[in-house]
């Protein structure tokens, strides 16, 4: 392999292994908002006709 191979091939593998430890490290090491973006909200007894 030429030298300009091997430079882009160590460029392109260090990208990528630089973007993964950088996705696993805030998976794992950072605080998940406190925020309820998915919950459902109670019916209440007099609007169950309404819906």
């Amino acid at each position: 392999m030429t030298t300009g191979g091997w430079i882009n091939m160590a460029l392109s593998v260090g990208f990528v292994t630089v973007l993964f430890i950088y996705c696993v490290s805030r998976v794992l090491l950072y605080k998940r908002p406190d925020h309820d973006l998915g919950h459902i909200e109670p019916v209440h007894e007099e609007e169950t006709d309404q819906r």
